[in-house]
């Protein structure tokens, strides 16, 4: 436990005393918040032409913002996760530093587990600072909080497959480009995949559109909790950090 938080400590570190965490932050806080800006824009728009014609009649701030700020931020998580992930494993593999811990009385976990939560750090808190929008919808209008909670969470979860997903590809490469482009190749595989569902048999089609990462968003982005899709994100999670161990002990025994 002492060797992983050690690991932790130094990627984090690493991550937040140097420029990447402060532009992918900020690079995912301008996109979102021009999403932000346009909808609100089209909102506030539509909810004076429904209060000009029905004078009493609210318009469902949750449908009309909430929901579709929340589908387009998990799409557009799938750009920056591979900026994330990229370093993860290449940067130490490219330096030489992946041998050292290797030899050292650390295990194949602990580093995986300690790199995995210093990603996955980084992008909590990439995510947290985007609520600053929904505080001011709570300004102007009177959205439910719970839906928003479970949208979030739904985005976390998501995020926790999707680092993982990045840092598998990582360990694979001392590159840290090839890690970012592979990890964007497979991120968009998984998100293209469930259109391509639309097109399949009735069979394959639901299994193109179970494999989707961002189908099993769209419960979540309505405030529905499915343990179905909790299972999914979950699962992508563990597979991958499995996958991670299969390639670091894989270098391991090549020497």
């Amino acid at each position: 436990m002492r060797n992983m938080a050690a690991i932790f400590k130094r990627d984090a570190r690493g991550y937040f005393t140097s420029p990447i965490a402060y532009v992918v932050i900020g690079l995912f806080l301008v996109v979102t918040g021009i999403f932000y800006y346009l909808m609100l824009r089209s909102f506030l728009q539509y909810s004076y032409a429904v209060m000009m014609q029905r004078a009493g009649v609210s318009v469902n701030v949750n449908l009309m913002m909430v929901r579709p700020f929340l589908l387009n931020m998990s799409v557009i998580v799938l750009f920056i996760v591979p900026v994330i992930t990229m370093r993860s494993f290449s940067e130490d593999k490219k330096a030489g530093t992946m041998e050292l811990l290797l030899t050292n009385p650390v295990t194949n976990w602990q580093i995986i587990l300690g790199k995995f939560f210093a990603s996955y750090l980084l992008y909590i808190v990439m995510v947290s600072v985007t609520f600053i929008f929904m505080l001011f919808l709570f300004i102007w209008g009177e959205p439910q909080f719970m839906p928003i909670f479970i949208g979030y969470l739904g985005i976390l979860l998501m995020g926790a497959g999707l680092i993982a997903l990045g840092n598998f590809i990582s360990s694979l490469t001392e590159n840290q480009i090839v890690a970012a482009v592979g990890t964007f190749g497979a991120t968009m595989l998984l998100w293209v995949i469930g259109f391509a569902g639309d097109y399949a048999g009735k069979i394959f089609g639901s299994i193109l559109k179970y494999l989707s990462i961002v189908e099993h968003f769209d419960d979540f982005s309505k405030g529905i909790f499915d343990t179905s899709h909790l299972v999914f994100y979950l699962s992508l999670m563990f597979v991958m950090l499995f996958l991670t161990y299969q390639s670091i002990e894989s270098a391991k025994w090549r020497g």
